[in-house]
């Protein structure tokens, strides 16, 4: 459980900085109360969590031979696709790839915001946040890790060290979202998180032998 928590948790914490749904939550605590951002996001991103680890817990009904050598290949065809792109990466290309990723997160805000009434209560602002990060979560990288993780380790150990990784990055994304993002490399959270797979799928490997 111990080993389940800790991949969920590094995955994660990794992952997330710098994504997407870390840009939405930035931007909705400039606009909302930072609770009630931070309450919607956290909200949305466990909801995910644990339809990811169902899935996983689904997939890992099927025959042992399969699932095992769909998630080492998951695992390290992740790894590589992460690591090409982060060495391929310049100054330009990764100050590129994340106002890209802002401006993608701020479209998704201001639509949002033009179809909720000027005047929000909590409970709008909670639907908001909740919204806009399940809907940017979906299909994505992380998930598609956390389904693999789930469906070869503890899923109780993924479950609580993914969802306390969103935390920590959603709690990083409403308090000092504007200061930080400035300051996060692209390129070595890339390298990071390629290298992380790798280590995943050496592990997956090992267990299966």
């Amino acid at each position: 459980m111990l080993t389940a928590f800790t991949a969920g948790l590094l995955l994660i914490t990794v992952s997330e900085l710098g994504d997407k749904t870390f840009f939405i939550a930035m931007i909705l605590a400039m606009r909302h109360s930072r609770r009630l951002v931070f309450i919607g996001v956290v909200a949305a991103l466990a909801a995910m969590t644990i339809l990811s680890v169902l899935f996983g817990q689904v997939a890992s009904q099927l025959p042992k031979v399969y699932t095992h050598y769909a998630v080492i290949v998951l695992f390290f065809a992740f790894g590589i696709k992460l690591l090409y792109q982060a060495s391929k990466m310049t100054a330009a290309a990764e100050q590129a790839e994340m106002m890209e990723e802002i401006a993608e997160a701020k479209a998704a805000v201001e639509k949002a915001e033009l179809q909720l009434p000027k005047q929000k209560n909590s409970l709008s602002i909670v639907i908001e946040a909740f919204v806009l990060t399940f809907m940017a979560e979906w299909g994505d990288r992380t998930q598609i890790a956390t389904i693999a993780l789930a469906a070869g380790n503890n899923a109780i150990g993924v479950t609580i060290g993914a969802i306390l990784g969103h935390a920590i990055c959603a709690a990083i994304a409403v308090i000092g979202g504007k200061m930080i993002a400035g300051r996060i490399s692209e390129r070595q959270l890339t390298f990071a998180g390629g290298f992380l797979f790798l280590i995943f799928g050496v592990f997956a490997v090992l267990e299966g032998a």
